[in-house]
């Protein structure tokens, strides 16, 4: 079952793609596996998947040893500062940076261990006090700041949308982020390469794609109901 949605999501994202007349290879899937099996990842991996999101980073600890090497693991969930040393050598990318103080945490870690790491700061577009995130007037500032922690690389924005009935309606927060995404991509900085937009999950994933997202991170629609 894990193989056929799995494909099914990616005939999703290459119809949105056709739509906008985008090209599919510009946007990545992240299969989201938290509170999966070993077992169901290795049914995504078969299909093809080789990015997997998780919340936590204990079950990163527990499937990372069980699962194929070649295999990207994204952390998308809030990070705790003090999970930060058992996080950063183990992830390709951590999406949910969501302040400054996380930042220089993440810095103080790989400057320890002479490590340049990739994140992307969250933006809590739609303002929900329910989520984490910057606000979208102070990512902007935020961005300099942490361009400046000379071992982490900014690679883009993440935002997860409100849960909504119609997909539809989290188009203007799709778009929004977009612009500002365009915005900040002319931007220069050392550490500073912004090319990565994770924005649509399950629910509203192509309306994500339609609007620029270059990251999509879906785990309903390949998994199931956790």
């Amino acid at each position: 079952m894990v193989k056929e949605q799995y494909n099914k999501i990616r005939e999703r994202i290459e119809a949105a793609c056709r739509r906008v007349g985008r090209d599919p290879s510009e946007v990545t899937l992240v299969a989201v596996s938290k509170t999966k099996p070993p077992e169901m990842l290795l049914e995504a991996y078969e299909a093809g998947a080789r990015n997997f999101g998780e919340n936590k980073v204990q079950e990163i600890l527990e499937k990372q040893p069980l699962l194929p090497e070649d295999i990207r693991w994204h952390m998308i969930g809030h990070l705790q500062t003090n999970k930060v040393r058992q996080i950063v050598d183990r992830v390709c990318l951590i999406h949910s940076v969501d302040s400054v103080k996380l930042a220089r945490a993440i810095e103080k870690e790989a400057s320890a261990r002479n490590l340049s790491v990739p994140i992307l700061l969250e933006v809590n577009v739609a303002r929900e006090e329910s989520k984490f995130g910057f606000f979208l007037e102070e990512t902007e500032a935020a961005l300099d700041e942490i361009a400046a922690l000379p071992h982490l690389q900014v690679r883009g924005l993440m935002t997860i949308a409100p849960f909504v009935e119609n997909a539809e309606e989290n188009r203007p927060v799709f778009r929004k982020l977009y612009q500002f995404f365009i915005d900040m991509k002319r931007k220069k900085a050392d550490n500073m390469n912004i090319n990565v937009l994770s924005m649509g999950m399950t629910g509203d994933f192509e309306v994500a794609v339609e609007e620029g997202a270059t990251m999509v991170r879906v785990g309903t629609g390949i998994f199931g109901e956790r």
